[in-house]
């Protein structure tokens, strides 16, 4: 694990709940003798929404690859130049280009992974490589589904059931998804961020739901199973950057160089139960880690990822009309 000199001073970092290995952070804070603070948030959208009133002591932020460009339309992050640090080198082929920052000037990798559903197997033995888990869902879990709230992920996903594009701007094809989906959600027991602990004792049996987030249940109730709907599932990539008005520079250059090292990022992955995109982390790897059942797209299903996104603004405010109307 490469390390420079002692840096010492502050790191704020801000993450998604339940993202953050603590050994991780314990490791940055003693090779370069920096004290680090960890904040979470839940969403995309809350974490915007607080940079954007500034005043937040932020250094670094968790964005989805799909929100970049938010952030970047409102000079929100730093083009503090991963592409010129000096373990840059380590990030995989397919992940040192992509479409919010294609020359990788503002982000690096943190972890991959898709959104699909999750379905407790011991309640029902049907097929779940389908949305119908949730749009028409069987009888066995009536009552016992939730969906996680990430709005852009389900209306996609719906919108390839009914045989439309995501992000399109016709009126009937959104009419159409919005009423599939209202018309199921009296079988649906929530829209939530649910704990863990709700799937591990059954009280949910099935959910829209992440890969990684899906290992880890199925570690705890080997019953759960991750399904890929055939129609549309969505693939997406999670990456950490600086942020415009951060306050301790050299500690977050340092924290992005620290998390493309391959033992590092291991760490990761063996936290968060999702890929990583950085080349060498796989010697580090939890065993079994790279073969479970999460990671491995079914081959006859790789062509249906649905590239998670931002839609046109005029489009943007449809779905959020119908998440409204939905949540309600």
């Amino acid at each position: 694990m490469a390390q420079g000199a002692l840096a010492e001073g502050q790191l704020n970092i801000y993450n998604f709940g339940l993202y953050t290995p603590p050994e991780l952070l314990e490791r940055f804070s003693e090779a370069y003798d920096v004290e680090v603070s960890l904040t979470e948030f839940a969403a995309n959208e809350e974490a915007i929404a607080r940079i954007q009133a500034g005043g937040h002591g932020l250094d670094v932020v968790l964005v989805s690859g799909y929100f970049i460009p938010a952030y970047l339309d409102q000079g929100l992050l730093m083009e503090s130049r991963p592409n010129e640090m000096e373990n840059f080198g380590n990030i995989a082929p397919e992940w040192a280009s992509i479409t919010g920052d294609p020359e990788r000037a503002y982000t690096v990798p943190w972890v991959w992974g898709t959104t699909g559903v999750m379905v407790n197997t011991g309640l029902y033995d049907g097929d779940i490589n389908t949305a119908a888990i949730f749009l028409d869902p069987p009888e066995a879990l009536r009552g016992t589904i939730n969906l996680v709230p990430s709005m852009n992920d389900v209306i996609d996903m719906t919108l390839r059931y009914i045989g439309a594009e995501p992000c399109t701007s016709d009126r009937e094809a959104l009419s159409a998804a919005r009423d599939l989906l209202t018309s199921a959600r009296e079988h649906w027991a929530s829209i939530d961020y649910a704990s863990f602990e709700k799937f591990v004792n059954e009280d949910l049996n099935a959910s829209v739901f992440w890969s990684g987030a899906a290992g880890r249940i199925r570690e705890a109730n080997p019953d759960f199973a991750y399904g890929w709907p055939e129609t549309g599932y969505i693939q997406w990539m999670d990456n950490m950057a600086i942020l415009a008005d951060a306050t301790n520079v050299e500690n977050a250059r340092l924290f992005l160089n620290f998390i493309m090292d391959p033992e590092n990022a291991a760490l990761i992955s063996n936290y968060t139960r999702y890929g990583n995109g950085i080349s060498g982390s796989d010697a580090y790897m939890d065993a079994g880690l790279l073969d479970s059942p999460e990671l491995q797209v079914p081959e006859a299903l790789q062509g249906a990822a649905i590239d998670q996104q931002l839609c046109a603004p005029e489009v943007q405010e449809l779905y959020t009309r119908i998440w409204t109307e939905l949540t309600r």
